[in-house]
């Protein structure tokens, strides 16, 4: 047995209760092998309902490795999933769409679905974009915003194909507004929404993020010298029971920069104010080169020079599928009661 079957051995062996308990819960979409914890840097293996997603970041995984591992998978799950295979080791880690290595069945690259906490979610192994549809390491918070959402009004910020409104509709949310710049993820989100059609109708707004949450906020909107803005929605300023702030790690627009390691404040002040008293402000950060007492200490210091102080805050960490050695995994969540 090569050494990549003994590690995807392992890691399978390690998730056995952890799948039962997601099977239970109504959730297929997990991830089975995080190679960079598990013995191999830079494969990761995730499943999405029907479909197994196999890709590779640091170098491209031979044919016969590639269906052995498939087929591993299969008897230990006694599925025949659908395999896609992304080959995202060369320049710019951009999907190698030629299939040199696997050509996908044409079935694993329709529109599929898979599940979550009970929800429906469209799966697209392949797409224009670079990631998969659905954060996997985002699971327990989408859960925790299920779970607390009832009544409240919810603000998705950052929403991506919003996974966390649909959480929180279907946690009874009173309403659930998603914001994202990019009409291609906002779609998706709809999609989302019509494959869950016990679940009341969400608001979308699509903006670039410092607008938008300057203009709840209540703050100006800063103009560079000789520069004019774009065009974007005009929104009144308000307040929401309950924020989700998951920005990317880096983004520039003509309105201001998405910096995650440099400036986290200025994403981070207009979202506070934007979380009604009494609220809970849940905010992520993806990178891993910044470590959590680090960043925590920031957060609580911006929150405090706001004016909104924490009155309680929570770390909540990936799910087992996504193993830390060091125990300090890549995303970190702080939910705050503010």
């Amino acid at each position: 047995m090569s050494s990549l079957n003994q590690a995807l051995r392992a890691a399978l062996d390690h998730r056995q209760d952890l799948l039962a308990e997601l099977h239970q819960q109504g959730t297929d979409c997990y991830r089975l092998f995080h190679g960079s914890q598990e013995g191999a840097g830079g494969l990761t293996i995730d499943r999405y309902g029907p479909q197994l997603l196999v890709q590779s970041f640091h170098q491209t995984l031979e044919r016969d490795a590639l269906l052995q591992l498939h087929d591993s998978i299969n008897q230990h799950l006694n599925l025949s999933t659908l395999l896609v295979y992304n080959d995202r080791s060369r320049g710019n880690s951009r999907i190698d769409r030629e299939d040199s290595v696997y050509r996908a069945e044409e079935a694993a690259l329709e529109d599929l679905v898979g599940h979550e906490w009970g929800l429906n979610y469209r799966v697209r192994g392949r797409h224009a974009g670079q990631d998969p549809l659905l954060f996997l390491d985002l699971r327990n918070a989408r859960g925790w915003v299920k779970q607390h959402s009832a009544g409240k009004s919810v603000l998705n910020l950052f929403a991506y194909t919003c996974g966390v409104g649909l959480s929180a509709a279907a946690g009874g949310a009173r309403e659930v507004c998603n914001l994202d710049f990019a009409e291609g993820n906002l779609a998706v989100g709809r999609e989302n929404g019509q494959l869950n059609p016990q679940l009341p109708q969400m608001q979308f707004v699509q903006s670039d993020y410092f607008p938008a949450i300057r203009q709840l906020a209540g703050l100006p909107i800063s103009q560079r010298r000789g520069q004019k803005l774009p065009s974007y929605p005009r929104l009144e300023q308000r307040q929401y029971d309950l924020v989700l702030l998951d920005p990317p790690a880096w983004a520039k627009s003509a309105f201001g920069t998405v910096d995650l390691l440099r400036d986290y404040q200025s994403l981070l002040k207009p979202a506070l104010l934007a979380t009604a008293e009494d609220g809970v402000l849940i905010c992520c950060n993806n990178l891993a080169k910044v470590s959590m007492p680090d960043w925590r200490e920031q957060v609580l210091r911006c929150a405090e020079k706001a004016g909104r102080p924490v009155r309680d805050c929570q770390v909540l960490v990936p799910a087992a599928d996504f193993p830390s050695q060091d125990g300090q995994p890549p995303l970190k969540t702080l939910i705050l009661q503010l």
